[in-house]
Order: C-alpha cells, then structure tokens, then sequence
C-alpha cells in the first residue's frame, strides 16, 4: 500500500514536471542562487527528492550504471584478451583508479570557479560516453587487441601479446573516462545537495535521509553491474558487455538535460585557491598585529552571498583572524575590500580554518582505504583458483563474487539506518546515534578486521590448493568462503565511506562543497597509488628474498602474508586516526543570515 501511495505521488509530480517543461522559462536571480518561476514554487522538498531521484539522481545512477560496468570485470578483461600478467593487471587497474579518483579535484575546481556544476557534469557525460565507446571498439575489432590465446598458452605464458597502438588505444579510453570521472564524480552529490532549501527544518531533514538513498542507488547498481553485465561479458560478448554501458550513458546525458527547466542552480564563486591564498597573505603582512576584543573591527562584505549558515570568528588559529582585521581605508565607500590579498571576510578565515581542520582527518583516510583496493584488485583472482560451482547448474562468475559484498550493503543499510541509529539516538542523544568521526574510526577498525579474515581464509585456500588441488590448481574449497571478508568490507564501505561523505559535505562551506566532495574520491586516488606503491615494492622485496608474495601464480605466492601486511599498516594509520580525530573541532557554531 505504501509503495501505492508513493507510486502515485510519483506520476503526479511527473506529471505536473512534464506540464512545466512546455511553459516559457522566466528566470529571476536572487544574488547567489537562480532559478525559475517553476521551480521557485516547488518548494515542497518531498518533492524535490522525487524530481531529485527522477532526473539528478538517474542521470547518477545510469552513469554508475555504465561506468561499473566497465570496472567491474575489467582485471578479467586485461588478463584474458589483451594477455597481462596478474602484477601488470592490477597495475594498470591501480593507476587509471588513482588517475580517476585524482580528476574530480580538478573538475571541483573548474565547478567552482568557473563554469558551475551543471555543465561540469555535462562535459564530464560526454567525454565518459566517448571513453566507453572506444571501449567498445577495443572489444569488436579484432585489430585493436591481441590475437586470441588458448588456455594452454596462458598457463605457460606463450599468448602474443599488445603493441603499442593497441595499448595506446587502450590507455586513450581510459583517459576519457577520468575526464568523465572527474566531472561528474565531485559535482553530482553537490548538485543534488543545492535541490534543498537547508534554512528549512524540512530541507534538513530530506538532506540527512539523501546520503543513504545516494548510497542505496549505487549498490543496486553494483549489484546489477556484478551480475548481469559480468555474465554477458563472460559468457556472450566482451563487445555486449562494454557496448550494454554505452547505451546507459547515452540514456543518462539524455535523462539530465530533460530537468534543465527545475533545477536549482549555484553561480561559481572563483577560484576557491585564490581564495584560500589571500587569508594566508593578508594574515602575514598583519602579522605584528595585535588582535583586538572587539569583533566589529573584522571585516563583514555588505551583503551576503549565500543563502546558508554563515560561521563566527573563532579563536581556533587565531593568527589568521588578522586577514580580517580592518587598518586604515582598507574599506570602500560601498563597502568592499580595497584589496582582497590585505584584507580578507571573515567566512574567508572561517573557511580556511575548516580546510585545515580537515586535512589531517583526508590522510588518515588515505591509508584507510589500503584494504578496500585489495579487495578490489585480489579477489577476483582468489575466486579463479576456488571451486566457482553453486548447486547443480549454476556457475558464479569470478568477477561477480563482489554481489557478496553489494548484498550485505542492501541488507545492513536500511537496518543500519532505521533500526541502529534510532537505538543509538535514544542513548547518546546525539543526532545520527554517533559523530561522524565515531562512524569513520568504526569503519576503519572493520577494515582491518577484514584483512585479518582475508589473510586467514587465503592460508586455507593455497594449503587446499597445494595439497589436494587439481593440475589446473584449482582449490576444492567453494568460492563462498570467500563471504566472510566480503560481508566485512561491506560493512566497512557502509560505515566508513558513507561516513566521510557525509562529513565533507557537512563540513565544508556551500560554495566549497564540491571540493569537499572531490576530497573522497581524492582519497581514492592516493590510495590506489599507494597501494600500487605497496604492491611494488612487496613483489620486488620479497623476489629478491626467494619467496615472491605476489607472484602470478597465487598459489605458489603468499597473498596471506600481504593481507596480513595491510593489516598492520591499517591499524598503524588507524592509531594516527584517533590522535587526529580527538583534536578536530566541528563546524557548529552557525549564524543564519
């Protein structure tokens, strides 16, 4: 009955979306946010989450869509045509991720200074869509890969392998893919953000339930992605498979133009590093300076530029309150600065100290991620040399074994959500149950825990390999073994990744927000680099020693002794977390305007 009602909101507000696409648009600015006449009577923010979950949200969730289903077996992709060995695979795989998780900086700040967020995402669709169609072509066209390898020539490295055109069209997909990353991946979250109003009590509360439902629609994503695209690439065609997320990224630039006429949109500001620059300039040529007891001497613009919370000057890193200190004729007739590189706003101040305040919470997060990339990258080939049978007739993909992990996410969630954090608010009296930093260092602590499990089922699986395998090395042991550590690193990505996004967004100021949000994938992309970093260095080291950890044969390398190496650098980095987080202070003195 419920699903009934909802279902029935629905149509109506499409309808009533499809009416106002055919009237004129008739914008008026309101000095920050701009917007039509439609949309300004849309103020409704339960309705703003359906047209949200109808246009933003779809055209996010068809770009996962397409973008998943390229990652999703691609380590089987490099192995199986284009003849890479385990090291290189995962290499590659490492480097374009980091290169991917390294764009949306980037696009964050074009958002922000220059073009705004609605046509970085634009651009970043298109470039994505051109990514995914060479893709594809790599897969239809016999000239643009390798020949075709027998198992048996595999087995004893004997494939012919790429040359350089062929690698080079490869790499030039994958670059337009991270030009896609990097505009979409920092902008979408923001975007969806700007929809509601946050000076209403309403607007609050449908902000505090969109980061679950964000993540909600990526794990049905994955979940389709890990089960159904894999098996067409594995069992019908590599150019199916590829061209099936073409399609999805089509469908999803289409879907995010047809909401032009009802969205809110956010004029960029410039560029936030020159602004961050000016506070610390001004505060050093006013460094001999002595603060005064009187707030009104700080500079405040005339007139406010957002329609959100503005901060008070604290005294945290009070020496950079001297950006704002008023000397002499530093100040307009009009009321504006006569150089902004002596004399900064105080929200100027307030958001630099916020950016500082975050850094050392962004590194620890680095080094946190360690042991989700393993599981990304080393899985897959564990679940190769594991009995994949599942009953009688059905054969679980090895690129699919992830749907473990997507399944407990599906179930946690929503229990984690109502069920959990209800309890927890009920103790704590704390909104949400637990700080944000509490459900990040929770997170972390499952992460280590899933390397520990990981290195402990790896040791019974290459001893059953080893001594009762077959000549093709598989292990008889089933692949739902590996269920343990999946189910665990769901829970940590639950925790822990829902956790940080939350946090940037939450505190970062609105004008900074798609910086904040590009900081999670920025996390991405150091880890990934380290972890190529530590894979490296560990094949090298351990070469070198006579018993190479990570070989490609994963049954005569010792892969346990690498999770349980991760394990130690995680609980290392887990210490420095809490060293970090005992001495952040949060945003929430909040002055609204």
């Amino acid at each position: 009955m419920t699903s009934l009602i909802f279902l029935h909101k629905y149509v109506r507000d499409l309808q009533f979306f499809l009416s106002i696409r055919r009237r004129n648009r008739c914008c008026r600015f309101t000095r920050y946010k701009y917007k039509s006449k439609e949309a300004c009577r849309m103020e409704s923010n339960a309705f703003r989450l359906r047209v949200w979950l109808f246009l933003s949200a779809g055209n996010e969730t068809f770009e996962r869509l397409a973008s998943f289903g390229l990652m999703a077996n691609f380590m089987v992709y490099l192995q199986s045509e284009y003849h890479m060995n385990q090291v290189k695979a995962a290499t590659l795989l490492n480097t374009w991720s980091a290169a991917s998780n390294f764009a949306p900086v980037i696009g964050a700040y074009v958002s922000d200074a220059f073009i705004g967020k609605f046509w970085t995402i634009a651009f970043g669709s298109f470039s994505s869509l051109l990514g995914m169609i060479i893709m594809t072509l790599t897969a239809l066209l016999p000239q643009l890969r390798p020949p075709p390898c027998t198992h048996e020539g595999q087995l004893h490295g004997q494939c012919v392998g790429h040359n350089k055109a062929q690698l080079g069209i490869l790499i030039a997909s994958l670059c337009w893919l991270s030009i896609g990353t990097g505009g979409i991946k920092p902008c979408s979250i923001p975007f969806s953000v700007d929809q509601f109003d946050l000076t209403t009590e309403e607007g609050r509360k449908g902000n505090n339930s969109f980061y679950n439902l964000y993540y909600t629609t990526q794990t049905i994503v994955l979940l389709i992605t890990q089960t159904v695209v894999v098996y067409i690439q594995n069992d019908i065609s590599w150019a199916i498979g590829f061209g099936i997320p073409a399609l999805c990224m089509l469908f999803a630039i289409v879907l995010f133009f047809v909401g032009t006429k009802v969205y809110i949109y956010i004029k960029p500001e410039g560029s936030v590093f020159a602004a961050v620059a000016q506070v610390f300039v001004a505060a050093y040529k006013k460094r001999q300076l002595n603060l005064p007891s009187d707030d009104g001497q700080f500079y405040i613009p005339p007139f406010s530029r957002s329609l959100l919370p503005e901060l008070h000057l604290t005294r945290q890193y009070s020496c950079l309150n001297k950006a704002a200190l008023i000397v002499g004729d530093e100040v307009k007739q009009d009321g504006l600065c006569e150089n902004p590189w002596r004399l900064c706003s105080v929200q100027q101040v307030e958001d630099v100290k916020c950016l500082i305040n975050i850094i050392p919470i962004w590194l620890t997060s680095v080094l946190g991620f360690l042991a989700m990339n393993q599981q990304g990258t080393f899985t897959v080939a564990q679940a190769l040399k594991m009995d994949l049978q599942f009953g009688p007739s059905i054969k679980i993909p090895a690129g699919s074994v992830g749907v473990i992990t997507l399944i407990a996410i599906a179930i946690w969630l929503p229990f984690y959500d109502r069920v959990v954090v209800a309890a927890l608010e009920k103790v704590t009296k704390q909104e949400g149950g637990i700080t944000l930093l509490q459900r990040i260092g929770i997170g972390n602590l499952f992460s280590i825990l899933t390397m520990l499990v990981s290195g402990f089922l790896e040791t019974e699986r290459r001893l059953s390999a080893l001594s009762h395998g077959g000549t093709d090395g598989i292990a008889p042991m089933t692949v739902m073994w590996l269920t343990p550590q999946l189910i665990l690193i769901g829970f940590s990505e639950i925790i822990s990744i829902v956790g940080l996004i939350e946090f940037y967004n939450k505190q970062f100021p609105e004008h900074m927000r798609s910086i904040g949000n590009s900081l999670i994938y920025l996390t991405f992309s150091f880890a990934s680099y380290a972890s190529s970093i530590v894979i490296s260095v560990v094949h090298d080291v351990s070469a070198r020693h006579g018993s190479n950890w990570l070989s490609d044969d994963i049954n005569t390398s010792k892969l346990d002794y690498f999770y349980f190496l991760i394990a130690g650098i995680s609980s290392l980095n887990f210490l420095f977390f809490l060293f970090c987080a005992r001495r952040y202070h949060y945003r929430s003195s909040v002055k609204l305007m």
